[in-house]
Order: C-alpha cells, then sequence, then structure tokens
C-alpha cells in the first residue's frame, strides 16, 4: 500500500540493514536497527524512508521516534524532513512496546470474523469499549485482551486492538486490530473516509423525505463530555465544533415511526443520534436526545407494559474496506439483537393488521 507518488527504492537497493537480533539491546523488548543509505533520492524524507523499511509501523509513530531522539543519522539527532544522503549511517532505536496494564477477563465476544491480523465482532448492548483507567473492568478491550495472543498497541494505554468505537449502548460491528500494522493501514481508512459504514435505526415519527444529507458540526456541551450539541443549542466556544456529515435514506415507514439506514461520512461522538433528532426524529429509546421508550401495549393494545429497548435503538449493521494485509475489499455484516428485531417485528405485525 505504499503511495506510488512517493517512488521509493526497495530496501535493497539503497539500504543496507541489520536486523535486530544482530545488535545488542540496551533494554529488555527494546530493539536497534541500523541502515547505511546506499544512494540519495532527491525528495525522500527520514520518516518516509524508514516507514518504508519498517512497514508495521505508521508514519506518525516514526515521526515521534524521531522527535524524541530515538533516531539519528551518523550519530546525531534529525528531523523528519531530513533527506538520507549517500553512505549516511542512520540508527532507530525502538523501545518496548508499553504494558497495556490491561486485565484480560473472560467476557463472551460474538466474533463474525477473525484471522491473524484482525478481528470482527458483533458488539452487544451495554458493555463500553475501553476503560478509562487501569481499575475501570467489564470492556470489551478487557475482552479481547483475553481472547487474542496479541493486539495492537495503538497510542493509549487502555485501549489495545481497540480502532474505533461504538457507544455503550449501541450494536454492531466493530474491528479489532491484533497488530500494529493492521491498526495503523485501518486507521489510515477511517482518516480517508474509504471504509463504508452503515448503521440501522428506528426512529419516532414519520421521516418525509425519503434521504437526505445532514451536514451540522458538534461539539461536547460545555457542561458536560457525555452529551453533544450543534451550534444553535447555546454552543460551547465555536472552535470546539467539529464537521459532521450524515446521510440517511428511509427503510421504511410505519405509523409513528421510521425505520431509517444511515450512512456516516465522518465519525464524531453521538453523531447519528443527535443528527436524526435535529430534524425531528429521535431514536427509540435515546432519552439523552429526546426520545421516549415504547411497549409491546403501546404498539398492539396489548401485551407488557415494559419497554422493548431502553437505550438507542441504533445498530452498526454493515461494513466495507479494505483487508489491512491482504489488500483486498471485505464486507461484514452483523444481525439485529433480539431487543431491536422484537421492536421491528411488531412494527411489521401492526402494518399487516391494519
Amino acid at each position: 500500500m505504499t503511495n506510488p507518488e512517493e517512488k521509493i527504492d526497495k530496501p535493497g537497493d539503497d539500504a543496507e540493514s541489520v536486523s535486530p537480533a544482530e545488535v545488542d539491546s540496551e533494554a529488555e523488548g527494546e530493539q536497534f536497527f541500523q541502515h547505511s543509505v546506499r544512494r540519495r533520492i532527491k525528495g525522500r524524507r527520514l520518516d518516509k524512508y524508514l516507514q518504508h523499511l519498517h512497514p508495521r509501523i505508521s508514519r506518525s509513530v516514526i515521526q515521534q521516534y524521531i522527535k524524541q531522539g530515538d533516531v539519528t543519522v551518523n550519530g546525531m539527532p534529525s528531523k523528519a524532513s531530513y533527506e538520507p544522503a549517500e553512505n549516511d549511517l542512520i540508527e532507530i532505536r525502538l523501545p518496548p512496546p508499553p504494558s497495556s496494564r490491561l486485565v484480560p477477563e473472560n467476557i463472551p465476544l460474538d466474533i463474525i470474523y477473525e484471522d491473524e491480523w484482525m478481528m470482527v465482532l458483533n458488539k452487544s448492548a451495554g458493555i463500553i469499549v475501553h476503560p478509562a483507567n487501569a481499575t475501570q473492568s467489564g470492556t470489551i478491550a478487557n475482552a479481547v485482551a483475553y481472547h487474542a495472543e496479541t493486539l495492537s498497541q495503538g497510542s493509549a494505554p487502555f485501549r489495545p486492538g481497540i480502532v474505533h468505537r461504538l457507544d455503550k449502548n449501541t450494536t454492531g460491528i466493530m474491528l479489532i486490530a491484533k497488530c500494529d500494522e493492521a491498526h495503523w493501514r485501518i486507521s489510515r481508512q477511517f482518516e480517508h473516509r474509504t471504509v463504508k459504514k452503515q448503521y440501522f435505526a428506528v426512529c419516532w415519527g414519520d421521516v418525509k423525505l425519503d434521504g437526505d444529507l445532514i451536514n451540522q458540526p458538534l461539539a461536547p456541551h460545555p457542561d458536560t463530555t457525555q452529551r453533544m450539541v450543534l451550534p444553535t443549542a447555546s454552543p460551547p466556544r465555536q472552535a470546539m465544533f467539529k464537521e459532521a456529515i450524515t446521510e440517511y435514506r428511509v427503510d421504511k415507514r410505519f405509523r409513528g415511526f421510521t425505520t431509517v439506514n444511515l450512512f456516516p461520512k465522518t465519525g464524531r461522538t453521538h453523531q447519528l443520534r443527535v443528527h436524526m433528532s435535529s430534524i425531528g426524529h429521535p431514536m427509540v429509546g435515546d432519552k439523552m436526545y429526546g426520545g421516549d421508550i415504547v411497549s409491546e401495549f403501546d404498539l398492539t393494545g396489548e401485551g407488557s407494559t415494559e419497554s422493548l429497548i431502553d437505550y438507542q435503538a441504533l445498530h452498526a449493521r454493515r461494513i466495507s474496506l479494505m483487508h489491512p494485509i491482504l489488500e483486498k475489499t471485505i464486507e461484514f455484516e452483523a444481525p439485529l439483537p433480539a431487543q431491536l428485531q422484537r421492536l421491528c417485528d411488531l412494527l411489521e405485525a401492526r402494518v399487516s393488521k391494519s
């Protein structure tokens, strides 16, 4: 997946590399590499040169190593923008991977797909993705740490393997990286917006348009990070707002409800929930953003008065991306959880009786 515009030759063409096994390590887990540059290539930066030689490390991490002095050129610190010259001796000392300090927990996982580089989960409701500190437990991160022998380290100590997040009560597809190379390659696809995601939601009301694009920036509420706001709602500092774009398409209309398919173009916290609420159609069960609960009795006039689903009726249904290592398109679909499926079945039954 090297960018062809960079025109970087293969390592054997312009460098002599020494493997970490041939170089004494000064600290347990530390790796030390030497690269002797055979010829200068105009326009080739040090960070790109090293990322080509070490494809399992992201360019941003290499830039950090350069900045903190773990990379030297002819024994001296350098800059990421430096262009390696003929006969330069580049040395890179990779510190041992940070300890996740995460306690593995035997929490059941619904694994849709797994290979040696990644996992795809069907996340259940009621479980958060990763802990905020070393003492917190019961998260997806704790579960995958128990299941997988290796996980990517990423950039945070309590998030091994975690590439992206879903809200605590949002169900559906989640990607887990089992090595650093898979992590940064998937992350780059998210950054470039080439990952195609489809969510399914049950919303209150009759959505008039068959489909539309909602382009409304979001920011954390000035009093709490647990809630997001639009610019129209007593906004915090304008600099806090970030672009948020959602495409929606109506799936089916029922009396008083609409099921929709949602295609986020960005990935902001609570984006889909806030955007649907902003057009007057909050999700069933999403009390934070104006969506009330609904019972079997409410829909049929009989049966239980207990809430069918007491959290947002939102499910990450499908995802399509390029496999980070095999470089082929992969697609996955997660079936609706039982509570959400029951809600949909009752809506369908109400239509058939009318």
